[in-house]
């Protein structure tokens, strides 16, 4: 009785996780690293990729001007698009993960496209403005690796700007002025009622 219960209990989380680890490594293709020709600006062979708190193995980390790319040693991996990368940060906290990393965060879902998931979205009340996302974590063997490995991150994005951030077309960089805001807003004469 019970423990048949417990035991279905089990393998179905059993099951239930390795679709999930089998999901997120299907999104995995081959294809030709970045190189010189795509501003191939670090490359970091011996990095972990680590997607959503799932290993993906050890491989090299490729960040070029064009994309950010992991493969693995036999030559499966991904890349991102540096306009989809919402965030990257040296991430120290061991309390978050037990080595310190390049966190990126990026606006998509990766591995995780099931027609149950899709049912579920569709099932709950979602919010249209909540966007996708998914963590990424590069662990390099070395620690030491990550300033150079960050450096190279902003450098490239920096060659990305999200249209977005643009506030409009006329802001030269210069600080925003509250208080001339504000006595513009004063010449303004109250609505008459």
């Amino acid at each position: 009785g019970r423990d048949a219960a417990k035991g279905l209990r089990c393998l179905s989380q059993l099951l239930a996780g390795v679709s999930a680890l089998l999901a997120v490594m299907s999104f995995l293709r081959s294809f030709p690293p970045p190189g010189s020709a795509e501003g191939l600006r670090q490359q970091q062979p011996d990095t972990e990729a680590v997607l959503n708190g799932k290993g993906l193995g050890t491989g090299t980390l490729y960040i070029a001007e064009s994309r950010l790319s992991w493969l693995d040693g036999s030559g499966l991996g991904f890349s991102l698009e540096h306009p989809a990368i919402s965030l990257h940060a040296v991430s120290r906290d061991l309390n978050a993960y037990p080595r310190e990393h390049l966190y990126v965060m990026v606006n998509a879902k990766f591995g995780e496209e099931s027609k149950e998931s899709v049912a579920n979205e569709e099932e709950e009340d979602s919010d249209d403005d909540i966007e996708p996302i998914s963590e990424f974590r590069f662990v390099p063997r070395h620690k030491s690796a990550l300033e150079a490995m960050f450096i190279a991150m902003c450098k490239c994005q920096a060659l990305h700007p999200d249209p977005e951030d643009e506030d409009s077309d006329d802001y030269d960089g210069d600080e925003y002025d509250v208080e001339a805001h504000e006595q513009g807003q004063r010449d303004i004469p109250p609505p008459s009622l």
